[in-house]
């Protein structure tokens, strides 16, 4: 089953109230869009900027949310398929009503300090992921209340995944793998890129019917850069009408999200067969993306993963051609916590979930990068399979 579980609910929820327990909390808030659905396995479907929303999950006491009305069916939506992990919710109006009223957007600080009263928490003290706005704007109504900011011990909840959710990951890497093989397929000079990707995304929507039927499939990147454009990590800004041409690399991205859980998976390829500067600078990236997998070691430094592949790197004296960090944590976003492993120190944790994409960028001749998905083990598992040897990636 796809669907996460309330397994994946009580180890989210114990890992919640350990936190509360360490820093003398009686409750945590969630206002972030990422984090309110980590907290209620609903698929935020606002910007928080625009409609402020909000999770209570207190110490003592069943956790309660606050939604705009735009919402209100995609959450009764979410019930009936038994998906929600939260039952106790509250709706603000952004429009005037004639009838059934109930608080508008304007009123949202009084409508959560009166939520709070009632929850009994008008005298707490609650860590927030963002203790501004105005969740803050709610704070100041209530003069016992102390609203702390609890960043890095929100984002330090998401580190570790439970079996389940590695589980759907294994599965989400496979359709990206499945994706990947459809690209082998569908390279050829003089193709458009923007016209291929999108073919592929409507390969990978049709192959997801198939594995996730039901379920809620967000297609985040199927994008390709070709030729001396991918050598800018986030392309040249001139897209439409790009082409596809005989003896150029590509680096493509495949970003599946299924229930709210990520999976990057990128190769490189060429059209044609590779110069021989292509065919090192792709060799040593796939070296240095092998590095960064096996350094993902329980109780290793998190930077250790970026240090194998830059060893690499600057062994094969590319180091000036790096010009991002070896990755990132993966899970309810593609940028997952944390993201700084460059430079960060603590041990690595059994089960944390990281992309490993090291990458060299040539001006004039393009980008060589592999990404894949890897959880952090005594032996860490690459999730995502797809080949990256330099004839499985040469096509046309």
């Amino acid at each position: 089953m796809a669907i996460l579980s309330t397994a994946v609910r009580d180890h989210r929820y114990a890992l919640m109230h350990a936190l509360m327990d360490r820093e003398g909390l009686d409750a945590l808030a969630f206002t972030q869009g990422d984090f309110f659905q980590f907290a209620t396995n609903f698929a935020t479907d606002v910007q928080t900027w625009e409609r402020p929303i909000v999770c209570v999950v207190p110490r003592n006491g069943a956790p309660f949310a606050i939604l705009n009305e735009l919402s209100t069916n995609h959450w009764r939506f979410g019930i009936e398929a038994g998906k929600l992990w939260v039952t106790d919710v509250e709706f603000y109006a952004e429009h005037p009503r004639l009838s059934r009223r109930v608080p508008l957007a304007p009123q949202w600080p009084e409508m959560m300090a009166d939520r709070l009263r009632r929850a009994g928490l008008a005298r707490a003290r609650i860590g927030a992921d963002a203790a501004g706005g105005m969740l803050g704007r709610a704070a100041a109504l209530l003069p016992h209340l102390k609203l702390e900011g609890l960043t890095a011990g929100c984002q330090s909840l998401r580190w570790v995944k439970h079996p389940e959710e590695i589980q759907l990951l294994r599965e989400i890497a496979g359709l990206t793998d499945w994706v990947q093989d459809r690209y082998r397929e569908a390279i050829r000079p003089g193709r458009l890129v923007q016209e291929m990707d999108m073919a592929m995304a409507a390969a990978m929507a049709e192959e997801s019917a198939r594995r996730f039927p039901g379920e809620h499939l967000e297609i985040m990147r199927c994008w390709t850069l070709s030729g001396p454009a991918s050598c800018a990590p986030h392309g040249d800004g001139r897209s439409s009408g790009q082409r596809i041409e005989k003896g150029h690399g590509l680096v493509n991205i495949v970003i599946p999200r299924v229930n709210g859980l990520v999976v990057e998976n990128e190769r490189t390829w060429f059209c044609g067969k590779p110069d021989n500067r292509q065919a090192f600078l792709f060799e040593t990236a796939r070296a240095a993306n092998e590095a960064a997998c096996e350094a993902a070691v329980t109780g290793r430094p998190v930077c250790d993963i970026d240090a194998a592949a830059q060893a690499v790197i600057e062994q094969a004296g590319c180091a000036d051609l790096i010009l991002h960090r070896t990755g990132h944590g993966m899970g309810t976003l593609g940028h997952e916590f944390p993201a700084d492993m460059a430079f960060n120190t603590r041990p690595l944790l059994e089960n944390e979930v990281y992309s490993a994409e090291p990458g060299l960028y040539e001006w004039g001749l393009g980008g060589f990068r592999h990404d894949d998905t890897v959880v952090v083990g005594t032996r860490p598992e690459v999730l995502t399979r797809a080949p990256k040897d330099l004839a499985s990636q040469t096509v046309g």
